[in-house]
């Protein structure tokens, strides 16, 4: 009765987990099993029969009969006065197989034994998780928002599996609510001790790839290939694709009419701005796209370095540079070739003056405030105007203004 009680009490692991019946046993015998070698020293000579449906065990114990003086291994052999006390008839050299009841392990094993069990149990859930979502590595994920914390987000899913969204990998609009549904990545799995941590992200570009994927249906159908895309999350983004039917245009096929096929990722984004060009194996022209609102004039590559020289008009420097040089830096991010931007007829223009040239007068975070947007002379800061630089940089009016009388002073003498 002791045995069926207790696999009774196990058995209620197999629904609770939802574990299936091979999977049960086979962890109920490797229990057992650990249970005998600490009891006997060895768990070899012991056959183990479980039938978890009728909640039933038995263990039986194989030795080999010996005289009653040659006993040397009391848990391989027994001897012949305690083997005829199970059968009269035994002689010396035969086998005997004895019952074994749990309770005979003492009441100390039997705790152990469930605690055990508990333990292989979560194990096995935890190695299940893992390998699952180790295979959703890449792939966008839904969960819900169970608890916000400062420096991660813990998410759950239908299953109720443990999620979380460190906030490093949050896009920096993001703004979550407990029981709000949220969209990533799974990006890592990583194991925590024997506990599986799954990590979601929404500042991948693979998310991006996948959003295109998920609601650009030429692109779900290969008729659409994302070539690549980079991104500065929740700011700007470039995606290059491609197509191998000429039919296509695959550009036009992604921004949809007035941007409609675009706007559900953009908003999902958080609002980032997202340029999708034409892919090309023609460097140059890819440069030149990827520079993109800005028109490029000619482009100098050097291929044993990586890097590539851009000449625009001076009127379309800042605008290949962008906001903080975003622009700028996610189209080498795109091309692979380090951007260096030539202003043309620079030389040209003797009357210009660099603006490093005023270093004792503008503080030099000024300066490269606005280097960051193209402005690096005198006339294309004056030529701009306030409001305009006020938006597109990290500076003051009042700096500005201060600035543009410094260097108006210069032509004025």
């Amino acid at each position: 009765m002791e045995n069926i009680a207790l696999i009774e009490s196990f058995s209620e692991f197999k629904d609770d987990k939802l574990i299936d019946r091979v999977t049960l046993m086979a962890i109920l015998e490797d229990v057992f099993r650990n249970a005998l070698k600490k009891k006997y020293g060895s768990d070899e000579n012991f056959d183990i029969i479980i039938n978890p449906d009728k909640g039933d065990m038995e263990i039986w114990r194989n030795r080999i009969v010996v005289a009653d003086d040659e006993i040397e291994d009391d848990n391989q052999e027994i001897s012949l006065t305690d083997a005829r006390k199970i059968e009269p008839d035994f002689e010396v050299g035969e086998d005997v197989s004895e019952e074994v009841k749990l309770i005979d392990l003492g009441r100390r094993a039997i705790l152990a034994l469930r605690q055990n069990l508990i333990s292989k149990i979560h194990e096995h859930d935890n190695t299940n998780l893992y390998k699952q979502f180790k295979d959703l590595i890449g792939e966008i994920y839904t969960a819900e928002v169970h608890h916000v914390r400062p420096k991660v987000v813990i998410l759950v899913d239908d299953d109720g599996n443990e999620i979380v969204l460190p906030k490093e990998k949050q896009i920096p609009s993001d703004f979550f609510r407990k029981g709000d549904n949220v969209r990533g990545i799974i990006e890592n799995v990583e194991l925590k001790g024997n506990k599986p941590q799954i990590v979601m992200s929404r500042t991948s570009e693979k998310f991006l790839e996948k959003l295109f994927e998920q609601e650009i249906p030429e692109v779900f159908d290969g008729l659409i290939l994302v070539k690549k895309a980079v991104r500065i999350p929740g700011d700007k983004a470039k995606v290059a694709v491609d197509s191998y039917d000429d039919r296509i245009d695959p550009v036009g096929a992604c921004v949809g009419m007035k941007g409609s096929r675009i706007h559900g990722i953009v908003r999902e984004l958080g609002n980032e701005n997202i340029d999708v060009i034409n892919f090309t194996t023609n460097i140059q022209l890819l440069i030149t796209r990827a520079l993109s609102p800005a028109k490029v004039s000619s482009v100098k590559i050097n291929e044993e370095t990586k890097h590539a020289e851009v000449y625009l008009r001076p009127e379309e420097v800042s605008k290949a540079i962008g906001r903080g040089g975003n622009n700028i830096k996610l189209a080498s991010l795109l091309t692979g070739y380090e951007l260096d931007v030539i202003r043309e007829g620079v030389g040209a223009e003797e009357d210009d003056v660099e603006l490093t040239e005023f270093a004792d007068e503008i503080d030099g975070w000024v300066i490269e405030e606005f280097a960051k947007i193209g402005l690096d002379t005198a006339k294309s800061i004056l030529n701009q105007d306030v409001n305009d630089l006020v938006r597109r940089t990290d500076l003051e009016e009042e700096t500005i203004m201060e600035v543009m009388r410094i260097l108006k002073e210069e032509f004025e003498e």
